[in-house]
């Protein structure tokens, strides 16, 4: 039986996995990517790419803000379709406005620009709303990217420094020092686990739920939108327990199209397009800017986005385990926080001092 040696064995090529081998091949070590699948294809080819600082968990707002900061190297990289089009929250309701100043001071506390808006302010930036907004706040220099092609541009530079990509391969099970492929080939060395909702079949301690999330991209309308545009409510729908949720969320593409989001569903495992659950997603995005309902939509697809218990990913070494670290549980943020989870990681495998307390995600919290 061959076994081939590394000093890291990264399994899964999403974003997550991908900034991970990245991160370790310019490190100097010696890297495998397993990935049985087609790079970023998993819930990195369903997520809408936003690069965005979320306040609600100040856990989260701290490795947003580390890992927002690691993106800036990438805004000239073509393969990115990098668009620093600033995000742009929307307050339908006068009681929206009050939690925006509350927002507001959060982000600023961290270090983000942040501009507040009264509704002329809101309808002079994004005439296309519907009547009756009653302003919102913006944070210009938050962007987008494209998360697939960016996963594939990681796994390439890893590449590049001699990392080697065991594609259409899946590990079959995790061995002490190593892992075993499904062709019956061994690989030693530390292990890294990033397969998102898939954790489970090689952790099982570590609790993990599949939510399911719809996207529709549209034909190229360049100049209707000028910035991602989300409602003020978008965080209860991200961080709630509810069986199933919608919140407005669109952004223009550097194309010229339009994606728009969000919907978010726990007891569903069927990927198939669900009408009823597109309609009430894509109604919630009429309800704001009621242009979109006369646009061309291109396509329509599913995705299944990994959650945690309490909704922050495990990043960290594995409990009761040598040699095993995980990176995985992001949900909808593992775009924004995918570059800083990376180098969290590899600080903490290479035993040198994070950048940011790496306490609040380390998998031993929740482990069974």
């Amino acid at each position: 039986m061959s076994v081939a040696g590394y000093d890291l064995i990264v399994i899964g090529a999403g974003i997550v996995g991908a900034a991970c081998a990245d991160a370790a091949s310019g490190d100097g070590l010696r890297v495998a990517i397993v990935e049985p699948g087609p790079i970023g294809g998993g819930a990195t080819a369903a997520a809408m790419g936003h690069l965005v600082a979320m306040d609600d968990d100040p856990a989260e707002l701290a490795l947003a803000r580390y890992s927002l900061r690691q993106w800036e190297a990438f805004a000239d990289l073509p393969e990115a379709e990098f668009s620093r089009c600033g995000t742009l929250w929307v307050a339908r309701e006068e009681r929206d406005l009050a939690s925006a100043t509350t927002r507001a001071a959060r982000l600023e506390a961290a270090g983000v620009e942040v501009q507040l808006l009264d509704a002329r302010q809101l309808y002079e930036l994004e005439p296309e709303l519907a009547p009756g907004m009653s302003g919102g706040m913006l944070v210009p220099r938050e962007a987008v990217v494209y998360p697939p092609r960016m996963a594939r541009h990681l796994v390439h530079r890893a590449q590049a420094r001699g990392a080697v990509l065991y594609a259409g391969r899946r590990v079959q099970a995790l061995r002490r020092g190593g892992a075993q492929l499904d062709d019956g080939s061994s690989l030693s060395g530390p292990v890294l686990v990033a397969t998102g909702c898939a954790v489970p079949a090689l952790l099982p301690q570590l609790p993990m739920r599949a939510r399911k999330g719809h996207l529709v991209i549209t034909d190229r309308y360049p100049g209707l939108l000028r910035h991602q545009l989300l409602e003020l409510g978008y965080a209860d729908s991200a961080h709630g327990d509810a069986d199933s949720s919608v919140a407005f969320n669109v952004q223009p593409r550097p194309t010229g199209q339009i994606l728009l989001g969000s919907s978010r569903e726990f007891s569903a495992t069927d990927a198939a397009v669900s009408p009823a659950m597109l309609r009430r997603m894509l109604e919630r995005c009429f309800a704001f800017v009621p242009a979109l309902r006369e646009l061309q939509a291109l396509r329509a697809w599913t995705g299944f986005r990994p959650t945690t218990p309490d909704g922050r990913p495990y990043l960290g070494a594995v409990p009761g385990s040598t040699d095993q670290w995980v990176a995985a549980g992001h949900e909808g943020l593992g775009v924004t926080t995918a570059l800083g989870s990376a180098r969290l990681l590899l600080d903490l495998i290479q035993q040198r001092e994070p950048a940011i307390d790496p306490a609040p995600y380390a998998p031993s919290r929740l482990a069974a």
